[in-house]
């Protein structure tokens, strides 16, 4: 697309987005008019080895993700440690520092499992209670929450982040999956209708498989449509609308993908997730420090021609896929070449882990390619949610660290590179 393309393009979307923009009363935030700044918490409520390697460490070897978790120990022994996990990982402290940091958003991961296990189902709950904390904390320390629904029954992409790790997604292949999963919306929607001013977005359904190879897709659109209204109209199309935004994921199909789909001003109060990484192939972990910055701020004209209200819901400070359990439990990396059948780029000693062995030069990559990121998903989306707050020794991505080292600026108004995409977009 040349440069008039885009320009029509920006210019079709700021119009569509007025309904969204001028019902300001509608919706819990300004969405449009300030940007969203927020940071996930990620490894809480659903855990990761890559997030929380204690809770992993001296476990059963064929534990890679919750289900294995609850599934390979005494279910007594799973959930004391959950439990203690939860109380203490996140607390009102985090959301004061988040407040204090200058962020407005905190999105959080979580379940099915937390409201709904059927027999089979591994999983220990006792999340939920937290859940309500977390949404007390933000209400008093004046942040929006966006909870997300990571983990679907039978798993939407078999990834560890959905709480099961699969060869081949389930969730799509039987209804009942998708009718819980429906019923679980339906019970947010209730939750938190009326409480839009801390919880202004639910995300129906966090990173659906879009692989032509299943039936995902075509599942997950039809999905999709039964949330808006769910969401939007909970007591019928023809009743009075709610003010929560449904939030979907775009299923790595990209954002332009979605053009025309649940679109304004027929459609109102849609925020499409899209995550950005620049590290889970060979390609990408071979790009210089200067190429990854530049393609971070071409992003900004390519979320500039959704019709939807683009946000880009994960990304990192880092473009290298060395954290220890990124890539899972006991698997390597692609850019040490320790996967097996990808091609090595270097050593990843200095590049992950304590930021104290971080070089000079390492740190000012990170702060330069967090700021190139927020500054385009701010100028073409509605703004950014970092993955993650915090992180258990792999400070690269960790804002909490970030902020610490210096990195990420204390006053995101006031960065210490404003021109880094200057000449990039």
């Amino acid at each position: 697309m040349g440069n008039f393309g885009r320009v029509l393009a920006y210019a079709a979307r700021t119009l569509a987005l007025l309904p969204l923009i001028t019902a300001k009363l509608q919706y819990g935030f300004p969405y449009g008019k300030e940007p969203v700044r927020g940071v996930s918490l990620g490894g809480w409520l659903i855990i990761e080895d890559f997030t929380t390697h204690s809770l992993f460490d001296n476990t059963d070897t064929r534990i890679v993700d919750e289900w294995t978790f609850c599934q390979y120990q005494n279910k007594s022994v799973a959930r004391s440690a959950l439990e203690k996990h939860w109380s203490t990982y996140i607390t009102e402290d985090d959301f004061q520092q988040i407040q204090e940091a200058g962020l407005n958003h905190v999105r959080i991961p979580i379940g099915y499992w937390a409201f709904d296990l059927y027999p089979g189902d591994e999983y220990v709950q006792g999340q939920l209670p937290y859940l309500l904390k977390a949404v007390d904390w933000a209400e008093k320390y004046c942040l929006k929450i966006i909870i997300d629904l990571y983990g679907a029954p039978g798993s939407q992409n078999g990834f560890i982040n959905s709480g099961h790790q699969l060869y081949t997604p389930g969730w799509q292949a039987n209804q009942t999956n998708v009718d819980r999963t429906t019923a679980l919306v339906q019970r947010l929607v209730a939750m938190f209708k009326d409480k839009t001013h801390v919880v202004p977005i639910i995300g129906v359904l966090n990173e659906p498989h879009g692989s032509p190879d299943d039936n995902t897709l075509p599942v997950a659109t039809q999905f999709y449509t039964d949330s808006y209204y769910n969401v939007r109209y909970p007591s019928g199309e023809n009743a009075s609308e709610t003010d929560l935004i449904m939030m979907m994921h775009d299923a790595f199909m990209g954002v332009d993908y979605w053009d025309g789909f649940l679109q304004p001003p027929q459609h109102k109060g849609v925020v499409l997730d899209t995550h950005i990484y620049q590290m889970f192939s060979d390609a990408d972990n071979a790009l210089s420090f200067d190429q990854h910055i530049e393609r971070a701020c071409k992003n900004a004209s390519i979320m500039a021609t959704s019709p939807l209200w683009p946000i880009i819901g994960e990304w990192t400070a880092t473009a290298t896929d060395c954290g220890k359990g990124l890539n899972g439990r006991f698997t390597g990396a692609r850019y040490d070449g320790s996967i097996p059948g990808s091609v090595r780029v270097g050593s990843c000693t200095g590049l992950t882990g304590n930021a104290s062995t971080f070089s000079a030069e390492y740190r000012q990559f990170l702060g330069q390619y967090f700021e190139a990121q927020t500054q385009a998903y701010e100028k073409g989306g509605l703004g950014w949610v970092m993955w993650s707050w915090k992180m258990e020794d792999v400070d690269e991505w960790s804002y909490q660290k970030g902020l610490e080292w210096g990195w990420i600026p204390q006053d995101l108004n006031q960065g210490n590179w404003p021109s880094i995409c200057e000449g990039k977009w």
